[in-house]
């Protein structure tokens, strides 16, 4: 089960606990990931800035958040995976190596084959780059990472322009309008609807089984070739160095 914001209280977490159900505690600062896992988080889901929807106001991005997460969580004993702007092998062999147990992917599985929406977000999501999402929110101090369409950027205008007062843009931000983007219309530019950066590195509609293969095999051919090789060669690197310097 994942949780965030607060780990759930003891009278909801023992019956859980006693069920044999896990909780992955979704946290975007590594004090955050400390404090569930004291109050009975089994694991984490480290979020980096680079996620889609929601990512706390810490605006810390996975390459530093991971690097520092894989030194304080592991001496803490405490697992964690990559979540946040996610969708290749390569992040993936670069999240092990930083000291991930794997990774969490959201906006990837939007573009797949069995995700139930319709085909023009699919669509979107393949053409768009990874400057395609924007912040909403943030006035309100409930940051958003949603896509860059007309609906987001009128959000951006009006929350400009009447900070922090969320009556002025309530009715462009309805869940209902994303319900009907996906469900009804397919049409990708009339709601604000989450996503990752990691709309940059997607560019085909594939199946899950299809997604996931490529990306563990992605990851296991780097790791075993590119990063096995240049731990090899490392030593013989550091003594051309040191033999340069003298």
């Amino acid at each position: 089960m994942e949780t965030a914001g607060r780990v759930p209280p003891p009278e909801l977490l023992r019956p859980m606990k006693e069920a044999g159900i896990k909780i992955i505690h979704k946290c975007v600062a590594i004090r955050h990931a400390l404090s569930a896992a004291k109050r009975g988080a089994d694991m984490i889901s480290m979020d980096g800035f680079d996620c889609g929807g929601h990512p706390g106001e810490e605006d810390v991005g996975n390459w530093v958040l991971l690097a520092k997460a894989g030194r304080v969580l592991k001496e803490a004993g405490i697992p964690f995976v990559a979540s946040g702007g996610c969708a290749n092998g390569k992040q993936l062999a670069a999240a092990i190596a930083m000291g991930a147990e794997g990774m969490n992917m959201g906006t990837a599985f939007m573009a797949t084959l069995e995700a139930p929406i319709h085909a023009n977000i699919k669509k979107t999501l393949c053409e768009a780059d990874e400057r395609s999402t924007t912040h909403i929110f943030r006035s309100v101090g409930n940051t958003e990472r949603v896509f860059r369409n007309p609906q987001a950027m009128k959000v951006r205008e009006l929350e400009a322009a009447h900070p922090g007062d969320f009556s002025k843009i309530g009715h462009l931000v309805k869940g209902e309008l994303y319900r009907q983007s996906f469900q009804e219309t397919d049409d990708a530019q009339s709601s604000v609807w989450s996503c990752g950066q990691s709309i940059g590195l997607i560019d085909e509609v594939k199946s899950c089984k299809d997604l996931i293969q490529g990306i563990v095999n992605e990851a296991a051919g780097i790791i075993q070739h590119r990063l096995q090789s240049v731990v090899v060669s490392a030593p013989s690197i550091t003594a051309n160095y040191a033999s340069a310097k003298l």
